[in-house]
């Protein structure tokens, strides 16, 4: 169907002035002159038949037919504001990203501000999940889980580095690892229930204690930790600053734990993603290199 529509200039020009309240405002908005808004106004009531404004020039006033019209026009220029946004393609906007709360504040929180500094016109707004995502019904563009690439077939998947875990805990205790069971508690938490025995089978080490405590989350395991209340297996990653400060020891160091952190997008990626991507593969490579030293 054909559509019959006045002149798009004419209908921003009217939208612009009715929404601002002043033909000048207006002007300044769409950067012309007072007379190209006034005579675009003018074109479009001539093109209507109606008379949108009413009042003094100097005071404006809309007319029950500029009020309805200015309605419409501004939900219909949104909207197509809105379309322009999910298919342009530029190195700009916000960005969500999701990942697990530890591995954010631990190791890219530290490292975001190079990206920031790289790349100011992106907004980068982090939330901390684990769970699986739907890049059809989410508005999440990269999720940062652990696993393995092959796991996530269906969508971009890039490995960042293997990870490693190892058993750690407060240079205080005095530990005997030898013994048949440790005097102080061992330490798990619920978003990784498996660590302790995937640890140990691929390390050889058997660690027992009379007493467990269980965490919601790693973060509050690891303050823990570091307040000398127990042991407890943690990957690299999220105890490198603490290791290096001597807060923490690992007695035994760190090994493979057979998992990935990999940072996964939907397979048709915008240039925003395609920056960040980029961006945390090459973090990601250097993590494999300061481990490897």
């Amino acid at each position: 169907m054909k559509r019959n529509l006045p002149s798009l200039n004419a209908l921003r020009a009217f939208e612009a002035a009715a929404r601002l309240g002043r033909m000048t405002l207006a002007a300044g908005e769409l950067n012309v002159s007072h007379s190209a808004i006034s005579r675009q106004v003018q074109v479009l009531e001539e093109r209507l038949g109606v008379s949108l404004f009413g009042g003094t020039k100097n005071r404006p006033v809309l007319t029950e037919a500029g009020r309805e019209l200015l309605s419409s026009l501004t939900m219909a220029f949104d909207q197509i504001d809105a379309g322009i946004q999910k298919v342009a393609d530029r190195p700009k906007g916000i960005l969500n990203v999701s990942c697990p709360g530890t591995f954010m504040m631990r190791w890219l929180i530290p490292r975001l501000y190079d990206f920031r500094s790289s790349h100011p016109d992106v907004e980068v707004r982090l939330s901390a999940s684990t769970a699986p995502v739907d890049f059809a019904r989410s508005d999440v563009d990269v999720a940062i889980r652990v696993g393995t690439a092959a796991m996530f077939d269906e969508a971009c998947a890039v490995e960042l580095f293997q990870e490693r875990t190892g058993l750690v805990h407060s240079p205080d205790l005095g530990i005997d690892l030898t013994a048949e069971t440790v005097d102080v508690p061992i330490l798990h938490t619920l978003t990784r229930r498996d660590a302790w025995v995937n640890w140990s089978v691929r390390s050889g080490v058997g660690v027992t204690s009379d007493r467990a405590i269980e965490y919601e989350h790693y973060y509050f395991m690891l303050e823990a930790v570091r307040s000398g209340m127990g042991i407890c297996v943690a990957p690299y990653s999220y105890v490198e600053e603490a290791i290096e400060n001597g807060r923490l020891i690992a007695p035994l160091g760190f090994i493979d734990s057979g998992h990935s952190y990999v940072a996964i997008s939907r397979q048709r990626i915008d240039a925003k993603t395609r920056l960040f991507l980029d961006w945390i593969a090459k973090k990601g490579f250097e993590s494999r290199l300061a481990d490897s030293r």
